[in-house]
């Protein structure tokens, strides 16, 4: 087997704003595995608020290298148990475990559907995001689209704002990305009008969570307070659904294992993106049959995708059925 990487530029179709700040491109690290004629693809992204650096993986993976190409081709499952014991940060480590799931199952002439047994019939409809904007200008990006899901993005509560979305009568979702105060969350979650949101995701910063009700009106949904599957348990009292990125849990085989126990526990369960291309959206995709909801936009708001495979379509996931993850470089 062979490792190849290299770092890429994802350029932003319009200015991507969100309380964290705004981004009119992003880097991201592909990385490629090969073997005989086959390639596997698999991607992480530079994401400020999360301090990574694609620097320091392509020094990690100068490091294990020869380990990695050392190693025989052997089942998805027990390739990421190898992978653990190489210490990589979760978004390295996703990067690495769909890479492998795309190769063997182009080795194997097999889908990730068909290797998993996995349902494919009826896939989570995916919203598409509405950056910070005046809510006019939010509200007009809504009625002109094609898609039937929103995910608006806010800084902090404007609560004439938030009555005007639930005017418009769409499926829309709020994502504050942790600008909520905990006064903001008690109205919110004592508001029964709230319940027409889709959801509410990460209302406060990591860890200040305990504030929320699940038992109340307010639909809250975990992203950066559910890292891993380990965080599962803490979190039953205070949110109802969880936002999975392949890249927080360190990939698909660690996201199965999550979406089962999370299931479990009776979370509603999303499964999301960070601005990737179509190689990180092709992974999120085939998980959209186990999960209530999707967001997976994240190759329609760049404008140099360099991959096909799998793909959103006004919202519609589209699976190519090739085998592995479908992906193929432009």
């Amino acid at each position: 087997m062979k490792i190849n990487f290299i770092i890429k530029q994802l350029q932003l179709k319009e200015t991507f704003s969100i309380a964290y700040g705004n981004y009119d491109k992003r880097q991201a690290l592909l990385v490629e595995l090969s073997y005989l004629d086959s390639k596997g693809y698999g991607e992480c992204v530079e994401i400020d608020y999360y301090h990574i650096s694609l620097q320091n993986f392509v020094l990690k993976l100068k490091e294990i290298q020869s380990a990695i190409e050392a190693h025989k081709i052997v089942h998805p499952k027990e390739f990421f148990q190898f992978l653990l014991s190489l210490n990589l940060h979760p978004f390295l480590l996703s990067a690495l475990d769909c890479a492998y799931w795309d190769l063997f199952g182009k080795l194997e002439n097999k889908s990730f559907i068909e290797l998993n047994r996995l349902p494919a019939e009826h896939l989570t409809e995916s919203s598409i995001t509405i950056s910070v904007d005046t809510i006019d200008e939010q509200i007009r990006k809504i009625e002109e689209s094609l898609w039937n899901k929103f995910k608006v993005k806010c800084k902090g509560l404007d609560k004439n704002n938030v009555e005007k979305l639930l005017l418009s009568d769409r499926n829309i979702a709020l994502d504050s990305n942790a600008s909520f105060t905990d006064e903001d969350c008690i109205w919110l979650q004592e508001n029964a009008g709230i319940q027409k949101f889709l959801y509410l995701e990460q209302p406060r910063p990591i860890d200040q969570y305990r504030i929320l009700r699940k038992d109340r009106f307010a639909n809250w949904m975990a992203d950066e307070d559910c890292q891993n599957i380990e965080s599962l348990d803490e979190l039953i009292p205070y949110y109802k659904s969880i936002n999975i990125k392949l890249m927080k849990c360190g990939g698909l085989t660690p996201a199965l294992q999550m979406i089962r126990k999370a299931k479990e526990l009776g979370y509603k369960i999303m499964v999301g993106c960070m601005t990737e291309s179509s190689v990180g959206i092709s992974a999120g995709c085939v998980l959209t049959g186990l999960t209530d909801y999707a967001d997976l936009d994240g190759a329609n708001l760049i404008s140099n995708d360099y991959a096909t495979g799998n793909f959103v379509e006004n919202g519609k996931i589209i699976l190519s059925g090739k085998p592995g993850l479908g992906i193929d470089l432009k």
